[in-house]
């Protein structure tokens, strides 16, 4: 992996993250996403959720990946036999997270955990980013079946762009949705 890359392409989602916020209004933020269950800030906040997460998988590297490389199969086993449950509590949490953070305080959390993961990612040394554990493939279509530290720093990038193509931002209205008075 090259650090540098995964620098960019973090700064290129952040970027394009406030650009899909500064243009949308609040009928774009209501209107159902392409593809899922969510308006367009749900899953605005769902996209900002992919980063948030990272922080946590990189600790559960960081320990299984100090273990003997089976160790970590029978978490990613439990976990994956538990995908019904977290698919709810995703779809919930994005849900709710979309609810309560105003665009601006999507936009500000956003540019904070970039931060915090640029300063972690400038720590790594060669053999942590090495470092890896069996994951739950059932509960991302990014998971891989063993994913290193690195493949982690990558996951949020690859997230955010696979729901950008979800989003319906600035696309005019069917008229079956409009309102009887207009």
């Amino acid at each position: 992996m090259d650090p540098h890359a995964v620098h960019e392409e973090m700064e290129r989602a952040r970027a394009t993250f406030h650009e899909l916020l500064d243009r949308a209004c609040d009928a774009d933020l209501r209107r159902r996403s392409n593809g899922t269950r969510w308006t367009n800030q749900q899953l605005l906040f769902h996209m900002l959720l992919g980063y948030l997460i990272v922080s946590a998988l990189g600790v559960l590297v960081r320990v299984f990946g100090r273990l003997p490389v089976g160790a970590s199969w029978p978490f990613a086993w439990l976990l994956n036999s538990a995908t019904k449950p977290f698919d709810v509590i995703n779809y919930l949490g994005s849900c709710m997270g979309g609810a309560v953070l105003s665009p601006q305080h999507m936009g500000a959390l956003f540019d904070r955990v970039v931060a915090a993961l640029h300063r972690r990612l400038d720590a790594e040394d060669a053999a942590d980013l090495a470092r890896g554990m069996y994951c739950p493939t059932r509960w991302d279509p990014f998971f891989r079946n063993f994913m290193t530290l690195a493949d982690v720093y990558h996951f949020p990038t690859q997230h955010f762009d696979f729901h950008r193509r979800q989003l319906t931002l600035g696309e005019p209205q069917p008229l079956g949705d409009l309102d009887e008075g207009q």
